[in-house]
């Protein structure tokens, strides 16, 4: 009964203090950890402890596999360069820079140990940063590379971790590391990419949106529990099984299936979210307490002033590391530029005679769509660029989170200071939340960063839809030429089918739906056909402008969601009428 109680006062508290955040403007999770802190403190409060490998395996998987399938797949390859110099790079130079510093002020811990809490303080937690970046409109690419980043660093940082609790017990190489890194991300990559082929597959023999949001739940444990028992990632596993489900699903799911599993995943995932930062603040009473009770001779004040000067370390390295990062983007921004007229000249010599005959169809397709691509992607690195603005929002969005203190309990019992290691990495974990989360919204001010451009979206938005009504329309041009639908019908199809921008006047549509759908009759089930008819080859002209890259991921996905409610709701009314 107290559990049902605890979970009740709980759940209604996190929905309590995110409504109360979206009033005053601020990220639940730094307003989760502030309350949570608080009431930490406040005499009678239940001590809520949480085994820490519980939410290394049980918590993490679903959060990173329900932001990975959102991320679109075109936007992480793009910048798969930049992503992995944060996530890895940046993670190995934070580990050892944040273990030498702990080792000069605790020598007795050994480098083993302090390593160990430099691989637990060096992931961040992108969550705050891009729940502050969404609402003040920070470019697309900047939000793709916290993300992007916030998906692959754990995994980094729990093989330094896993690799430095060995030296603990024993030698372990340089070189065993390394081979050891390279492992786990070559064998995780491969287990998530099977994982992820097998639920799309799965999963689109199901006709029903209950049971296809029920296996979705478990997915993240198939990809991370194989891959963790053969000692890679579990959690790198998880990203790539999401990256993949996320970039088949709307091939081979039903659109009302992905709907349901999409409104599902995002409360699993708030919830999920929001419990860790409000038990992270909780939790802050009891680390104090434990450290108090295993003293080593290290007061309190100590301890706390330990975590600050890791707090400022992490802080600068990310910084001093942002400026090269910069550099090598706008250095590929140059590279774009000079390798452009290239590409279309390439381009132009496809379209020639000579080379439709060296070459046959399918050969010619696939050169056409590789320098498509190509080309798609010089104009992404052209438009979307990475500024001075940018390089500064990205080096002050390093806020850690939960998952540092959990980590850092993993550390093994009999770990000289362990009790003061956990306060330490909880203390980075807090000062980095709070003194960056808080003030991210005026650095961003303050910098002026420009978002995306309003006017190119609506414009590319607009071609898209252009290129969809074409496909859709020669769909019905082909149905009417073989004579299997009346005219009249055709014609009342070609103006039910024009597609809508979001904003667009819903109400209208149930109106002109229902009216259609008046009397059962074969008229009315030859309609249903054409309008899925005409949703399918819009579909198919959406995932080919996809492949293709000439598209923002925004274009993509607006189009997307309008074009995934119409199929949702034909599919809809195809099923009541089966029944």
């Amino acid at each position: 009964m107290e559990v049902t109680l605890i979970a009740v006062v709980g759940v209604a508290s996190i929905v309590a203090v995110a409504a109360f955040s979206q009033r005053l403007g601020l990220a639940a999770p730094l307003s989760l950890v502030v309350v949570g802190i608080a009431l930490s403190f406040v005499p009678g409060v239940p001590v809520v402890q949480l085994d820490p490998d519980w939410v290394l395996a049980g918590v993490l998987p679903p959060l990173l596999y329900s932001s990975a399938v959102n991320m679109p797949a075109q936007d992480f390859r793009r910048d798969i360069k930049a992503i992995g110099g944060l996530a890895v790079l940046l993670v190995a130079v934070s580990t050892l820079g944040a273990g030498w510093l702990l080792h000069l002020l605790m020598p007795d811990i050994g480098w083993p140990a302090a390593f160990a809490l430099g691989a637990v303080i060096s992931p961040t937690d992108a969550v705050a940063a891009t729940s502050v970046g969404r609402k003040l409109g920070l470019p697309s690419r900047l939000l793709t590379l916290l993300e992007g980043e916030g998906l692959v660093n754990d995994a980094s940082a729990l093989v330094l971790l896993r690799s430095a609790v060995a030296a603990m017990a024993g030698a372990v190489s340089l070189w065993g590391v390394a081979g050891q890194f390279l492992f786990s991300v070559a064998l995780a990559v491969v287990v998530g990419v099977v994982v992820g082929l097998v639920n799309v597959r799965v999963r689109a023999l199901l006709d029903d949106t209950v049971l296809n949001t029920a296996i979705s739940f478990v997915v993240p444990f198939v990809a991370y529990v194989p891959a963790e028992e053969f000692d890679a990632s579990g959690v790198l596993a998880v990203v790539v099984c999401g990256l993949v489900t996320g970039h088949l699903s709307p091939r081979l799911l039903r659109a009302q299936d992905r709907i349901g599993e999409a409104m599902n995943w995002r409360t699993l995932a708030f919830l999920l979210e929001s419990s860790i930062f409000l038990l992270m603040g909780l939790g802050l009473k009891t680390l104090l307490d434990e450290a108090h009770a295993h003293d080593n001779g290290l007061g309190a004040g100590r301890v706390i002033l330990y975590g600050l000067a890791l707090t400022g370390l992490v802080i600068v390295v990310r910084m001093v590391f942002v400026v090269p990062l910069v550099a090598l983007v706008r250095r590929d921004a140059r590279k774009a530029a000079a390798s452009k007229p290239l590409i279309e000249r390439m381009q132009e010599r496809i379209d020639t005679f000579e080379l439709s005959e060296r070459f046959t169809p399918r050969k010619k397709a696939h050169i056409e769509r590789r320098v498509q691509r190509t080309s798609a992607d010089i104009d992404f690195r052209l438009t979307e660029t990475l500024g001075w603005q940018g390089g500064v929002v990205l080096a002050w969005s390093g806020m850690r989170g939960a998952i540092t203190v959990a980590a850092a309990q993993t550390l093994p019992e009999d770990t000289e200071y362990r009790a003061q290691l956990i306060v330490i990495a909880f203390v980075v974990a807090v000062t980095t939340l709070l003194l960056q989360g808080l003030s991210l919204p005026a650095v961003i001010r303050t910098v002026r960063i420009p978002g995306d451009d309003p006017q190119r979206l609506r414009e590319e938005y607009g071609r898209l839809i252009g290129e969809m009504s074409d496909a859709a329309l020669t769909s019905l041009d082909a149905a009417e030429e073989d004579g299997s639908a009346p005219p009249e019908l055709l014609d009342r199809v070609r103006q039910d089918s024009l597609i809508r921008p979001r904003d667009a006047d819903m109400d209208e549509d149930r109106k002109k739906a229902a009216e259609a759908l008046r009397g059962i009759d074969d008229a009315h089930l030859v309609y249903l056909r054409l309008r899925l008819q005409v949703v399918s080859a819009e579909r198919d002209a959406l995932l080919a402008a996809r492949t293709r890259g000439s598209y923002s991921s925004r274009a993509l996905q607006g189009a997307q969601h309008v074009l995934d409610l119409e199929e949702a709701r034909l599919e809809q009314f195809g099923d009541r009428f089966e029944d």
